[in-house]
């Protein structure tokens, strides 16, 4: 009897079963195919699987492919001899620059200890979907029909996985399982993971993992053979994560239609592209769709020149030549847009101007109201700003601070609300976002200095390096105002607030209401911009309730950051501004 070493156990032999998806060029023989569906395509809702092992002719899966819906994206998998069905319509089609990893389910270890802060659970209802098409959307992915991924998962065929923050019990991750036996009684036992993806700015680490490995536990218990998945070949995060649990590559490939969503796949992209940021690369992202040129002219500007045809327009992020060097004067001095919009009939708050040496008038109106905000009266990105002033000491230091950035300081009543941003474009309300600032939720575990530094690295991967929470003076004192200090351990899922402005340079959040808008305050911002004469603006408001009709005008933004506000179609509207010839019917 052969010797073993101390600690490693014998394996129970595994019944071979019959395998040829994981080489494209195997035929399988006549006893594999015995028993499978034949020409097996599955409506996902964002696109159709077609199943290329069971296609017996390529021409067969050339048909499936031609017959994508619009703004859908189709993925034929396991096609037999890829490079010959390209070859049969090269001008459509082209091989997916993605890799396919698997896993074998009998070789699956589970985690020894919980992923903490994540429940991962079976999708329950068509309000589930919904807030998967949001995960979707903010990872700039196509996003599904609801209706056709709830009949779906009402089938065993299906399997929807959502993650939840156990801190918030918010949705915050989602992954879709399709098991080949159940839809073509496939001979190797096959499943397939899709759409792995988690809130890009909320989501508690490991949600990920959590979601792939209670799918993969999903078909260890149906007896399943593997697991496959597909995942860009750049993707080096998701690659990582799935090395460690298990999954390695095979030789199987996908390949996809030619349309404008996948155009980014098979042409030549423009130098320059990866050094934008969000907010100038979801503009190029969504030109290039349309097959307009794009030329990076100054990457870290943001810069743009668009063409089409024989005219160009010159972009750096949301601000282009449409809008004029007048409109743009009029938002950049905030006492200019005051009296703008109030000769526009748009609510504003009462204010004065203040200098470091003359506080009388400031001084008048803080006695009157109790609390005020002091801000620069030219600025941006919310430098200078002091939110919640009392007193005439505090006053006086707001002041000396905003008068670093601009000597013209303006003083405004403290008015109680939600801070909301409306984007209109083209005289249109396309979005709006309340803005909450930056605040970190305890976990039972870590200090708030921990937690502050944990989700300003999360803010920051999610936005490009764009958003990142301070550790300063402010940020421990809207700590200690909120009762508590920077070395304390807050209790799990206890809300702390660290930032006063909802600034985004500065951690703040955003969440789309752009369906809870009350008509009131969506005729306001139309107004308002109106008013500036300017195509593109963010109009701030600060509002007691979205869906009802009070609002106080806090300022414009001539270049608002449209990628901030997924699902809703910003760049597609903004595109739509400068090339109308190119708008999606």
């Amino acid at each position: 009897m052969a010797a073993r070493l101390a600690g490693h156990r014998r394996r129970t032999p595994v019944t071979s079963t019959p395998a040829f998806t994981d080489r494209s060029w195997r035929k399988p023989s006549d006893h594999q195919l015995q028993g499978m569906g034949s020409d097996v395509v599955l409506d996902m809702g964002w696109g159709r699987l077609v199943f290329g092992q069971t296609f017996s002719d390529l021409h067969g899966i050339v048909d499936a492919l031609r017959a994508e819906e619009t703004g859908e994206r189709d993925i034929c998998i396991y096609p037999r001899d890829p490079h010959v069905l390209v070859g049969l319509a090269p001008d459509e089609l082209f091989i997916d620059p993605s890799y396919t990893y698997r896993l074998d389910l009998h070789r699956y270890r589970a985690r020894h200890e919980l992923i903490r802060g994540v429940f991962v659970r079976t999708a329950t209802s068509r309000a589930d979907m919904v807030a998967i098409n949001e995960i979707y959307a903010l990872n700039g992915m196509v996003v599904g029909d609801a209706d056709v991924m709830w009949r779906n998962h009402r089938t065993r065929c299906f399997t929807y996985l959502v993650a939840e923050d156990q801190r918030t019990g918010k949705i915050v991750g989602t992954v879709t399982g399709v098991d080949h036996t159940l839809a073509f009684d496939d001979p190797e036992g096959g499943t397939s993971l899709w759409c792995l993806a988690v809130h890009n700015q909320d989501a508690p680490p490991g949600a990920g993992e959590a979601l792939v490995r209670v799918l993969a536990e999903r078909y260890v218990g149906r007896g399943r053979a593997y697991l496959d998945l597909s995942v860009m070949h750049d993707n080096s995060g998701a690659i990582a994560l799935y090395r460690k649990l298990g999954f390695s590559r095979v030789s199987a490939v996908c390949v996809k239609r030619k349309n404008p969503i996948n155009t980014p796949l098979f042409a030549a992209r423009p130098p320059g592209l990866e050094g934008l940021n969000p907010y100038a690369l979801v503009i190029a992202e969504e030109a290039l769709r349309r097959g307009v040129r794009v030329e990076v002219t100054d990457a870290e500007w943001g810069e743009l020149r668009l063409s089409v045809g024989g005219r160009t327009v010159v972009t750096r992020e949301s601000l282009s030549e449409f809008t004029t060097a007048v409109a743009m004067s009029r938002c950049d001095d905030k006492r200019v847009t005051r009296r703008i919009m109030e000769r526009a009939g748009v609510r504003v708050a009462r204010g004065a101007l203040a200098h470091e040496d003359d506080l009388a008038a400031a001084s008048a109106l803080l006695r009157e109201v109790g609390a005020v905000v002091v801000k620069p009266a030219r600025g941006e990105q919310g430098q200078g700003i002091t939110v919640g002033v009392k007193g005439d000491a505090a006053l006086e230091r707001a002041v000396r601070f905003a008068a670093q950035f601009c000597p013209d300081v303006l003083v405004e009543e403290l008015v109680p609300g939600q801070d909301l941003r409306v984007v209109v474009i083209d005289r249109e309300v396309v979005a709006a976002a309340v803005r909450r600032p930056a605040e970190v939720i305890g976990d039972g575990r870590s200090s708030v200095t921990e937690l502050v530094r944990t989700t300003s690295r999360r803010r920051e991967r999610a936005t490009g390096g764009e958003s990142r929470i301070p550790l300063d003076a402010t940020t421990t004192e809207v700590v200690a105002d909120a009762g508590y200090a920077m070395d304390d351990v807050p209790r799990n899922g206890d809300r702390i607030q660290v930032r006063r402005t909802a600034n985004l340079h500065t951690g703040g959040t955003i969440e789309d209401v752009t369906g809870q808008l009350h008509r009131e305050i969506a005729d306001a911002a139309v107004r308002a911009a109106v008013a500036l004469d300017i195509p593109v603006t963010g109009i701030d408001f600060l509002v007691p309730d979205v869906a009802g009709p009070d609002y106080v005008f806090i300022e414009a933004n001539e270049r608002p950051g449209l990628a901030n506000h997924e699902p809703q179609p910003t760049a597609e509207r903004f595109v739509d501004l400068l090339f109308p010839e190119t708008r999606r019917r």
